[in-house]
């Protein structure tokens, strides 16, 4: 007997199988070519040989069973004895082959997400024995498909020191970037926004801003595949970074649970280097699950609880004591696994999540009262299926509904609307908005500042904090947070595919088409609490009439009436995306092909226009109006997938692979709208004994016009590489890889080429660029029509970034161990760093509208080429786990990552104002990347004890050590030259800590 399989990286110990490991009968392993699909699922495929020519092959019976699968899926051999079961639930799987007499080989097989496990199996001269075995391998050779793709299951995720949130997953993928932001995402060759975050096949990246909007946990994960490269025109695949996608559990024939307590205590945590950090959190997590059968072999069921909790003791401020910050949060899920017939599998899941803090931030001036609370609700609904419509053809489709509702909102509320006429309250300023108590005029001497001190000191007197000598200081904050931001996003996607494999000859096409629909939304609404903030301005200052005032409040103009009595509407921005692929796959000998192509189109809305014929702009204003701002066309997004594999000794590979993505993350919906001017704050103004003098407006954004002919942003990758599996279970994968992105959309004054450009020590703009003028010549013309910003969307002139990248991985799977290793060496440089367009670049930032490109010293032609901030020369990852005999695992990860890349930042570089930070912001006063952070190392560990009550009861002690040796490097480093932190670190690795948990599964 001999069987050959692909490699194939097993997400449990073999010992836990009860089974015997012929390793002898393993010749080769290996996870091949994620088939075409569009569904979550993954797959098994294979030839079946003798070594008896009157032995037949074909017309043999392939049968897969899985208790994840409601009902078995079966495959008859063809001519050649090759064989295909498509469309299977990641989990294990009996793999039997029977002929006329009965069954004559049983096989275990693992099949995880996206990717097919495969079998090839030589019966031998007398096949007769049906001995178990159990089929394993390796995750990075994967026959047929050139792509960079690693894939975990639920067991391995479990087996090592992870983390229990969405994102550690990211800390195992070879060549993505270790990273504990909590918003951006980690790079892989390309912007942290430009990756791809899916849930059930659903994405989960939140819209306009293309981060991790996604709250689930590791627990309800039962598989995860990652691209980072070598995408095919399958999957819908426009990630200008990495791309992953996960599938959650499924129930089964049989009733299980569990529950899990976990806890972080504080006096386990070491002292963080973060001054903010400095008053220690303590965190809990409760996990329930329940699963079983509705009806047996047809509807299973699946549904878990999570509740993740956060305390800390906040510092005192100047005023005393505030309210300690707690989080909270409840998450639902629910998850149907239903199989009417066997070529019909349904699956159908509802998450739902809620979170709400207190406390969140309370600054060092502030009063306990202004203190901001956040509150979030998540709802992610998925529904796909799959008909095998034959042994050769299948459809699947994929629909699913993403929304989020935040609110960042004061702890402290006020209950009235503020009415533009109506008089201020001098006796109750507390209770009417954000106080900022002045301070006194030094050394004053008119008349006007003595009059403003004698008034001043009395606000001192009744609302100041007491300072260290005893005396009332002002200064500080009273009352209530100003603002109410709501912030709402929403997705719709619905995709489907047909698969369709034929034969001629000795050559096999795998033909795949697909098409994807997604409308996204964003809904914003900003509201004062009160009036908003109330600054004291003691008559310093006058009106456009000429009439000193002496209270000025910044209110938020949503938060008014207008002459009907009704609010101003919230802005809604929306974004529309078509997707078409078309993909061949192509066996032939000891070469695969793959050629395929994934054209798009994208349509931006706004709102405050309406069409209009006969205009210079097309347009008339139209407020609260949905309207079309621009639309990317089909022509414009074509993206060829074409790659090649060689097996050159029937097993080991050579493949290439070019890929060109399109990423679909923009933030322009919102950022050009035109309805942004109705978010301007308005300067309302009063005497001083408080009545209404005047409304003025706040410079705020407003409208923007779109450049003609626009080519949209892409990512042009190239990828060279080999695997080779050897002797003793090790794997190795190895490759070089090229990214070049170009057609960089940013907003930028109009007229910067020839008014701006020449301004700044380094000559200012080329002439080349500044012999092309406005960005749009007709803008003068538009704007006295419907009015709109003096900036414009407009290419970057001459934008590109280059990524290189270099890659060896090595891997080994044993009986009751598995170790990944993991080095890449990359350099990522350019003109454009869209992870470094604003000051605090770990939050959610406009792509297509930031610092960039935005004033003197911040153009393209300003030192802005060199190295980007994400460029780390040097990433080494180890991690691996180890099956103890007294039924324990113990688990380790090890990370070694260069620095961050920065440069100092300077507004009198550009002769600016020597100490404003918006001159400061994004003022490169030197190339690029020229300086770096110290690099980073860390281990993590963890140890699982397993207490075995009965075999439906097992008791599970677990505890995590992170950061064993305490490296908190620091990075993010401050790079104005006026800040008094300079060059020092804004932000820290995470100290040591220690996470225990006790888990009962029944």
């Amino acid at each position: 007997m001999k069987i050959t399989t692909s490699p194939q990286y097993p997400t449990t110990p073999v010992r836990r199988f009860g089974i015997n490991l012929i390793t002898s009968a393993l010749l080769a392993s290996a996870l091949c070519a994620a088939p075409a699909m569009a569904q979550q699922a993954g797959g098994i495929k294979g030839k079946i040989s003798a070594d008896s020519a009157q032995s037949s092959v074909a017309g043999l019976t392939i049968t897969a069973s899985s208790n994840v699968m409601p009902k078995p899926r079966t495959a008859v051999t063809k001519a050649d004895g090759s064989y295909s079961l498509p469309l299977l639930l990641p989990g294990k799987y009996d793999l039997t082959i029977s002929n006329a007499t009965g069954v004559v080989r049983k096989m275990q097989v693992e099949v995880q997400l996206e990717q097919t496990s495969t079998v090839d199996v030589n019966l031998g001269a007398g096949g007769a024995d049906v001995e178990v075995i159990q089929v394993l391998g390796s995750a990075i050779s994967r026959e047929g498909n050139s792509a960079l793709t690693n894939s975990l299951g639920a067991e391995n995720i479990e087996s090592l020191p992870v983390g229990q949130e969405y994102r550690d997953l990211l800390k195992l993928v070879p060549g993505v970037q270790y990273s504990e932001n909590g918003t951006l995402g980690p790079s892989a060759g390309g912007s942290g926004v430009d990756n791809k975050y899916g849930f059930d096949g659903v994405d989960v990246s939140l819209p306009l801003f293309g981060n991790l909007a996604s709250d689930p946990s590791t627990h309800d994960i039962a598989s995860v595949s990652m691209d980072r490269g070598g995408a095919k025109a399958v999957g819908f695949n426009r990630a200008g970074g990495f791309s992953i996608n996960t599938i959650s559990k499924s129930g089964t024939n049989e009733f299980e649970g569990y529950i899990e307590y976990k806890l972080q205590d504080k006096s386990l945590t070491a002292k963080s280097e973060d001054v903010a950090k400095a008053f220690k959190s303590e965190s809990s997590w409760i996990t329930m699950g329940l699963a079983g059968p509705l009806i047996e072999d047809m509807l299973y069921f699946y549904g878990s609880f999570y509740r993740p909790e956060t305390e800390r003791a906040n510092k005192e401020t100047n005023y005393g004591p505030v309210k300690d910050y707690s989080s909270e949060r409840n998450e639902y899920f629910g998850k149907l696994t239903f199989a009417p017939t066997d070529d019909l599998l349904f699956n159908m899941s509802l998450r739902d999540s809620s979170r709400e803090s207190d406390g969140a931030s309370v600054g060092a001036f502030d009063s306990d009262t202004v203190s901001v609370g956040e509150i979030s609700d998540q709802t992610i609904l998925t529904f796909d299926g799959s008909y095998l419509l034959s042994s050769n053809t299948s459809l699947t489709f994929n629909a699913g509904r993403f929304e989020l509702e935040t609110a960042t909102a004061p702890d402290n509320r006020f209950s009235f609307q503020p009415v533009i006429g109506n008089k201020l309250d001098l006796n109750n300023l507390t209770g009417l908005g954000t106080l900022a108590v002045p301070t006194l005029i030094a050394n004053a001497t008119t008349p006007a500042q003595l009059a403003f001190n004698s008034f001043a000191q009395q606000l001192i007197n009744q609302y100041g904090y007491t300072n260290a000598a005893g005396a009332k200081a002002g200064g500080g904050r009273v009352g209530g947070a100003p603002q109410i931001n709501n912030q709402n996003f929403y997705r719709d996607s619905l995709e489907f595919a047909i698969d369709h494999e034929l034969s001629h000859g000795d050559t096999t096409h795998k033909l795949h088409a697909g098409f994807k629909y997604s409308d996204i939304e964003e809904e914003l609404s900003r509201l004062s609490n009160g009036w908003g903030s109330i600054a004291y301005t003691g008559g310093l200052q006058k009106t456009a009439a000429g009439v000193p005032y002496f209270y000025q409040t910044s209110t938020e103009q949503m938060s008014l009436l207008d002459a009907s009595g009704k609010t101003v509407p919230p802005i809604k921005s929306a974004a529309r995306s078509y997707n078409f692929e078309i993909n061949d796959t192509i066996t032939h000998g000891d070469f695969d092909y793959n050629i395929g192509v994934l054209i798009s189109k994208d349509e931006l809305f706004g709102q405050g226009l309406r069409e209009k014929a006969g205009t210079v702009s097309g347009f008339e204003l139209a407020p609260g109006n949905k309207y079309k701002m621009y639309t990317i066309d089909w022509k414009d997004m074509i993206q060829p997938r074409l790659g090649a594999t060689w097996r050159y000794d029937g097993e080991n590979t050579i493949f290439a692979n070019y890929a060109s993505y399109n990423p679909e993350a923009s933030s322009l919906a919102r950022a050009a709208s035109w309805d942004r001017s109705t978010q301007r704050t308005l300067l309302v103004r009063f005497d001083e004994n408080g009545n209404y003098l005047e409304t003025a407006n706040r410079g705020s954004s407003s409208g923007k016009v779109f450049a003609d002919d626009l080519k949209p942003r892409r990512i042009d990758e190239f990828t060279l590489g080999t695997t080779k599996a050897l002797d003793g279970g090790w794997y190795l994968r190895s490759h070089i890889r090229h990214r070049e992105g170009s057609h960089f959309w940013e907003d930028i004054w109009n007229y910067a080429r020839s008014r701006e450009g020449t301004y700044g020590p380094n000559g200012g703009v080329p002439a080349d660029l500044r012999a092309l003028g406005d960005y749009v010549k007709n803008l003068e013309d538009i704007r006295k029509e419907i009015g709109g910003s003096t900036y414009v969307i407009a290419e970057v002139d001459g934008g590109y970034t280059k990524y290189w990248e270099a890659s060896f991985e090595a891997e080994w799977v044993g009986d009751r161990a598995y170790l990944n290793a993991s080095y890449v060496w990359s350099r990522y440089t350019g003109n454009f760093d869209q992870d470094n367009t604003t000051y605090t670049n770990d939050a959610n930032t406009f792509i297509g509208s930031s610092y960039y490109n935005d004033d003197k010293g911040k153009y393209v032609w300003d030192n802005k080429d060199g190295t980007l901030s994400a460029d780390k020369p040097h990433l080494l990852k180890v991690y691996g786990y180890y099956t103890l005999d007294w039924e324990a695992n113990i688990g380790a990860y090890f990370l070694f990552q260069s620095g961050q890349a920065w440069e100092t930042w300077s507004g009198a570089y550009y002769g600016l104002n020597p100490r404003g930070s918006y001159e400061a912001v994004s003022a490169y006063a030197e190339k690029a990347g020229s300086r770096r952070s110290s690099s980073h190392w860390q281990m993590d560990l963890n140890y699982t004890q397993d207490y075995v009550i009965n075999p439906e009861l097992v008791v599970k002690f677990r505890a995590d050590l992170f950061n064993v040796f305490d490296r908190q490097t620091g990075y993010d480093i401050e790079p104005i030259d006026f800040a008094t932190q300079y060059g020092k670190p804004r932000r820290w690795y995470n100290p040591r800590r220690v996470q225990l948990s006790v888990r009962v599964d029944f």
